[in-house]
């Protein structure tokens, strides 16, 4: 039975979307044995009391008096406001008291939580964050990193390759995943320094299947199920493949495959590297991006993928 906290302070319409999104999980998920601890101020725990009084054998609940905004600097934030759903959450998550956290509030100081509050996974050198690419083709492909690591080295593009085809396998239920690296020319040898010295790391690499460099017009083609870049690069792709859906909506497109833009249908990003499960969502995430959020953190904690990583990377 895993218990999952749940940061309903965190988001742009919290606590109520959050509220929402439990309650759709708690419908759509009945025999479930996970329980869900609620972290939030009085005022929003009294909010959900109401609403889940029925569930009081699913729905846990903590105070957590503090809160901390979006504009906030998250290493003084979290040192600051130890009472704080978050510091509190990652608190019980290092302690052993949850099994994953989730929240949609400040990014920076989620992953300041990830890094400094809980052990990465033996041999991981630094943890990231990946993104589902949908494809034309219906299948799914995976992206990382799209944005902890700005600058990168190529051992670490080595393990993200490693990593991004463990949660393909295990999560996405891809069987053995293709392993591409995003370049400017499909040739070995092209690109910069980083690419260059990374390409020999992943070609000898006998955890994965390594296909070679791949372009950005394969990002969306079904070209390799896991592409690796570094954080910056990634989160450039990661923000402009956001945009495809509300601009779809504002001219009036409907589309099955450009629907699956939204981010809404995929919740959150994971953390991967460190020890327990981190789930991290967007800003403005409503009831059907926390309802698989949740189910996300359960998937992950059901197949024990975190711990499997260990054998991937080293």
């Amino acid at each position: 039975m895993a218990l999952i906290g749940l940061d309903i302070m965190g988001g742009d319409f919290a606590p109520a979307k959050a509220l929402d999104g439990i309650a759709k999980w708690l419908a759509e998920h009945a025999d479930s044995s996970s329980k869900i601890l609620l972290l939030g101020t009085a005022e929003a725990l009294a909010d959900a009391s109401a609403r889940f009084a029925g569930n009081t054998d699913r729905i846990l609940m903590k105070e957590a008096p503090e809160v901390i905004g979006y504009h906030e600097h998250p290493v003084r934030a979290l040192k600051e406001k130890q009472q704080s759903s978050i510091a509190i959450g990652f608190g019980a998550l290092a302690n052993g008291k949850l099994d994953a956290f989730i929240s949609a509030g400040n990014t920076g100081a989620m992953l300041v939580g990830s890094m400094f509050s809980l052990k990465m996974v033996a041999g991981i050198q630094r943890p990231t964050i990946a993104t589902i690419i949908p494809r034309g083709s219906g299948k799914t492909g995976l992206l990382l990193d799209v944005g902890i690591n700005s600058d990168c080295k190529p051992e670490q593009l080595n393990q993200f390759a490693a990593i991004g085809a463990a949660y393909s396998k295990t999560i996405l239920g891809i069987d053995n995943p293709r392993v591409g690296l995003l370049n400017i020319g499909e040739e070995e040898g092209k690109g910069n320094l980083l690419s260059q010295q990374a390409y020999p790391l992943l070609k000898t690499n006998t955890h994965i299947n390594f296909i070679g460099n791949v372009e950005g017009r394969d990002i969306l083609i079904d070209r390799a199920d896991v592409i690796v870049c570094d954080g910056f690069t990634g989160n450039i792709i990661l923000k402009l493949l956001e945009s495809v859906y509300p601009v779809t909506r504002e001219q009036g497109i409907e589309h099955s495959y450009l629907n699956r833009f939204h981010f809404e249908q995929y919740g959150g990003t994971p953390v991967l590297g460190v020890e327990k499960p981190v789930i991290i969502g967007h800003g403005v995430s409503g009831e059907e991006a926390f309802a698989n959020m949740i189910g996300l953190a359960e998937t992950m904690i059901e197949k024990n993928f975190l711990p499997s990583l260990a054998a991937w990377v080293n």
